[in-house]
């Protein structure tokens, strides 16, 4: 019985494991993609209409370049997580976190209903923002 859970997880860190590789490639691949398609110097004379769509663009291409860098880090913190064997299970109530979620969200540290609470506690201690109220004269 135990060398079969032995193999079960076995079977289970390698899939997990690449995984997250393959998400780390992918991501890799799109950033070397952004970064190839960023202009080094425009030669070219631009009104200022060019300018402002060519920084636009630019500065779209940086924020997508940091996301996908934070994932990044994400993922190899989620490797090791995955070395040390605590990959998978929720970093708040200590239970194993469901396969689907870590398909969808491969560096997940915390389960569904932990996530959930988590994003209710940040959702409550942020300030409300109230329309100003006009009143006539």
């Amino acid at each position: 019985m135990e060398r079969r859970k032995n193999t079960l997880n076995r079977e289970r860190y390698d899939v997990l494991k690449a995984m997250l590789i393959e998400r780390r490639r992918e991501i890799d691949d799109r950033l070397r993609s952004i970064r190839s398609g960023l202009p080094a110097q425009l030669d070219d004379v631009q009104d200022m209409e060019e300018q402002s769509v060519s920084d636009l663009f630019q500065d779209m291409d940086f924020a997508v370049m940091q996301m996908k860098a934070d994932t990044l880090a994400k993922i190899d913190e989620a490797l090791l997580r995955l070395e040390d064997g605590t990959y998978g299970t929720c970093a708040e109530c200590e239970n194993e976190i469901a396969e689907a979620r870590l398909q969808a969200v491969p560096f997940a540290t915390l389960c569904r209903d932990c996530q959930e609470e988590e994003e209710t506690r940040v959702a409550s201690e942020r300030p409300s923002v109230r329309e100003p109220v006009f009143e006539p004269r």
